[in-house]
């Protein structure tokens, strides 16, 4: 009797676990966030180390009383970096989720990150957007914060359909970006706390409860 009733407990849990899998991707990576967090920190250095060149003096001045000179090319650089700093952790966080992924004998791409990946999107898009007009009518002030909001918001629409540790990460970053609005000219410290202290701390407990 209790053989069975052990066998029925296993057959229940391992259905579970089907279902869980096909409706959540579970296979994210700690190390991403660690990536993620440490690529956003060297992105922020680089951008400091720019802010305090002569040649950018109007530019930083512009950038802290929220007069930016619209797509002048302090800024476009600066926009530049911040789409080589998204990449390069996409694709680290692409390899490290993959080899997760492989070792678990899971697919990558499934239903359920079909639909993570969607309700990611969208709201990253509707951001990027809000943050290049804030550029062209020169509201500089608000580019750190409506990156750390949409981002955030886009992580708390995505968790539905992945691990939901991943959605403290984003209330924390709206959090972050809404604090940011109240200390304009300090956009860069916030966004190096949201996009990589914050991530380290995510990818450290992430990989402690998950990886290890």
């Amino acid at each position: 009797m209790q053989e069975n009733r052990d066998a029925s407990l296993e057959a229940l849990q391992e259905i579970r676990s089907i279902m869980d899998r096909s409706a959540r991707f579970i296979s994210l990576s700690g190390w991403s966030g660690i990536w993620a967090g440490a690529t956003a920190l060297v992105g922020s250095y680089i951008a400091y180390g720019w802010m305090q060149k002569p040649d950018y003096g109007y530019a930083r001045t512009a950038i802290s009383d929220g007069s930016s000179n619209y797509f002048s090319p302090f800024i476009v650089h600066i926009i530049l970096l911040a789409l080589s700093v998204f990449v390069i952790a996409f694709a680290g966080g692409y390899y490290f989720t993959y080899k997760k992924a492989a070792r678990q004998g899971h697919k990558l791409w499934n239903n359920a990150s079909r639909q993570m990946l969607i309700q990611l999107l969208f709201p990253l898009l509707v951001g990027g957007l809000f943050t290049m007009f804030f550029i062209y009518y020169g509201c500089a002030i608000f580019i750190a914060p409506a990156c750390l909001v949409f981002y955030g918001l886009a992580l708390i629409s995505a968790s539905r359909h992945t691990l939901s540790d991943i959605r403290y990460l984003g209330m924390l970053d709206v959090a972050l970006g809404c604090v940011n609005l109240f200390f304009p000219g300090h956009g860069l410290m916030f966004w190096a706390a949201g996009f990589g202290l914050l991530h380290i701390l995510y990818g450290v407990i992430m990989w402690n409860k998950y990886d290890k």
